[in-house]
């Protein structure tokens, strides 16, 4: 491990990857441009559901979300017993329901492909799903039941690792300003500027950047093509377990918090680096929730707010050494699943640090990988 670590970046990645280092013994600074927490972190409903955001097919991606949500319980568990909070950790399951019969070949599909790959998971429907999920409409076709997707509450993870990283010695720069990285090669360390806290320096660079992350792309010398999607969220005043079960339809999700809030999501657009709340987006999803919650209707929210989502080109995120630097290290672009991901990407950012083989095959992640696709088509 290298005697001190930057990591530019306070959002959830950012934090996830200074624990993992300090706790592998390296000396780490934070530097996040705004406050801790990041744009997309303490925004995010903190869904833990690989099997029913990746319906498609078994492809890296799928893996590597399967295998961070295996590491979550164990990692969870280490960052509360070192900071003394809980981030609501809740093995609720989830139904993801077909409202009509036409909708149930693709929920049999994805049940068939996944059950090779761990998934405990079952169509029920009838008197079964009522008895599951009394708070549904009875006019639901069936609805695939998978009871290992989980959920966090994700500001109380951000404040968790937030204190896990200051007790172990973390030094967290929060309001510093734009940040640039002058030129400096692996030899003589890293050096970051920045415009309200000054100099950092050090002997690896972590870019937990997140939506932000593209403007270095002319720094490192190839294309970042991480751009912001605004995703708008509300909540209702419900009571505690009023719904059992994250809901998924494909026009939104509810996911049920120990504070009495039944959190709605997400209404999502380009919105460039606006986070401000639209009426139109919040009200798309309270329309949509009584079709499926009947005592939703003629509830309004009680708070809405919005975040900022990295997305990459193909949805996948940028993890991995810059080409020829192995002293700087990407980690960005992971869209909606950066509460998910958190625990295998700080494993790999740690096994890439200590000079170890990362825990997954790392080439689909690869951050110039964009770079060889422009230069094929190019050829072709």
């Amino acid at each position: 491990m290298p005697e001190k670590v930057v990591v530019l970046g306070g959002g959830i990645i950012g934090l996830s990857c200074a624990f993992e280092a300090a706790q592998r013994g390296a000396r780490v600074t934070v530097v996040e441009p705004s406050g801790i927490g990041g744009q997309a972190s303490g925004a995010a409903a903190g869904m833990l559901a690989p099997y029913t955001e990746n319906p498609e097919q078994p492809d890296p991606f799928f893996h590597l979300c399967v295998e961070s949500l295996c590491r979550y319980p164990a990692w969870l568990r280490q960052i509360e017993s070192v900071s003394g909070l809980t981030a609501e950790l809740m093995t609720t399951g989830s139904l993801t329901v077909a409202l009509h019969e036409a909708d149930l070949l693709p929920l049999q599909t994805r049940l068939a492909w996944q059950r090779d790959f761990g998934l405990k998971a079952e169509l029920v429907e009838g008197a079964e799903l009522q008895r599951l999920e009394p708070a549904l409409t009875p006019g639901i076709q069936a609805a695939l039941y998978c009871p290992e997707e989980s959920h966090v509450y994700a500001p109380l993870l951000v404040q968790a690792l937030e204190s896990a990283c200051r007790k172990l010695g973390v030094e967290l720069i929060d309001r510093a300003g734009a940040i640039t990285l002058p030129d400096s090669d692996e030899h003589n360390g890293i050096r970051v500027q920045t415009a309200e806290a000054g100099i950092f320096t050090g002997d690896r660079l972590v870019v937990c950047a997140g939506a932000w992350a593209c403007i270095y792309a002319e720094t490192f010398g190839f294309p970042i093509p991480i751009h912001p999607i605004r995703g708008q969220i509300c909540a209702f005043d419900v009571p505690v377990r009023e719904v059992r079960h994250m809901v998924f339809s494909s026009q939104a999700y509810w996911v049920g918090k120990n504070n009495g809030t039944l959190v709605c999501g997400a209404s999502e657009d380009v919105a460039g680096y606006d986070t401000s709340v639209t009426e139109r987006g919040i009200q798309r999803l309270v329309r949509v929730g009584p079709r499926l919650l009947p005592f939703l209707e003629g509830r309004s929210p009680i708070h809405s707010w919005a975040g900022l989502r990295p997305a990459t080109r193909d949805g996948w995120p940028l993890i991995g050494p810059l080409p020829g630097r192995p002293d700087i290290i990407l980690a960005a672009g992971h869209y909606r699943n950066g509460i998910l991901l958190s625990p295998v990407t700080a494993a790999i950012v740690g096994d890439l640090l200590d000079g170890h083989q990362p825990v997954m095959p790392m080439a689909p992640f690869a951050p110039d990988r964009f770079a060889h696709m422009a230069a094929r088509r190019g050829v072709s």
